[in-house]
């Protein structure tokens, strides 16, 4: 299918620290300190997850910059503190966090800060403050909202997310109630989709590995070309990140949805 030139589609993966991914992106016996290298040789962009669970430091994403071409692009999640674990030092957390994110602020390698709320986040006066008093902290910058309950896929935050140029993050996984439905919303000049896989075995049971332990089929990535055309008509950038990262899953996909779309990927 014909899609828009230019490098404005970019695909990759949720994270890439993964030793079985040995075998399938990177050579048996590949050092860890070697993967990000290996990974910015296929893949125009990756999304950090680690900056959930500490706050990132800013020599660690100077290393990660050195590691990586001067296009190569990081989308990094938001802290738990801003997120999951909100407490009464927020504005403490931020500091903390805008420090830690400088490096790649300033080098114009910021793809986006990704804003991912648990489903414990509902659509209520106090969370949509919540979520206002992030945009308004970060404004400047580059962000996306991910909502784990279809409740947040409504006209007004939307709306709400607009006036903060905040990206809604449009969401593949299993179809079961509560979860949000698949979409192409724009809210931002920045699109984010985030394909999580389709194992509704282990969704609301399962740990972190065997909730993502999931491979697309063609037939299924199929039903995204359509989504990400009309996504990518509406915004100048758009991040399709694959997190079904066991056994190299994610790897497998996204090169196929890359061929498929003609995505950039480096040289």
């Amino acid at each position: 299918m014909d899609t828009p030139p230019g490098p404005r589609l970019l695909i990759g993966t949720a994270g890439y620290s993964y030793s079985d991914w040995e075998g399938t992106l990177y050579p048996p016996g590949t050092p860890r300190g070697a993967y990000l290298g290996l990974y910015a040789a296929r893949f125009p962009v990756v999304e950090l997850n680690f900056s959930y669970y500490a706050q990132p430091a800013a020599r660690t994403l100077e290393g990660m910059l050195r590691a990586t071409p001067g296009d190569f692009l990081f989308s990094i999640k938001a802290h738990r503190s801003l997120t999951h674990e909100p407490g009464e030092d927020l504005a403490g957390q931020v500091r903390r966090y805008r420090e830690g994110i400088a490096p790649l602020v300033e080098s114009g390698r910021l793809a986006a800060i990704l804003f991912q709320f648990p489903y414990s986040f509902h659509y209520t006066p106090d969370s949509r403050r919540h979520l206002s008093g992030l945009c308004e902290a970060f404004q400047e910058l580059p962000k996306a909202v991910e909502f784990r309950g279809s409740e947040w896929q409504r006209p007004s935050v939307y709306e709400g997310l607009r006036r903060w140029n905040a990206a809604f993050v449009n969401v593949d996984a299993p179809r079961l109630s509560r979860l949000p439905e698949p979409g192409e919303e724009a809210t931002a000049d920045l699109g984010y989709v985030r394909l999580h896989g389709r194992n509704r075995a282990n969704w609301w049971q399962g740990d972190n590995a065997s909730r993502y332990d999931y491979l697309y089929s063609p037939e299924e990535l199929e039903e995204w070309l359509p989504r990400i055309a009309r996504l990518l008509a509406k915004v100048r950038i758009a991040l399709v990140i694959f997190n079904n990262h066991p056994g190299g899953k994610a790897v497998r996909n996204a090169l196929e949805l890359a061929a498929r779309l003609g995505a950039p990927r480096p040289d």
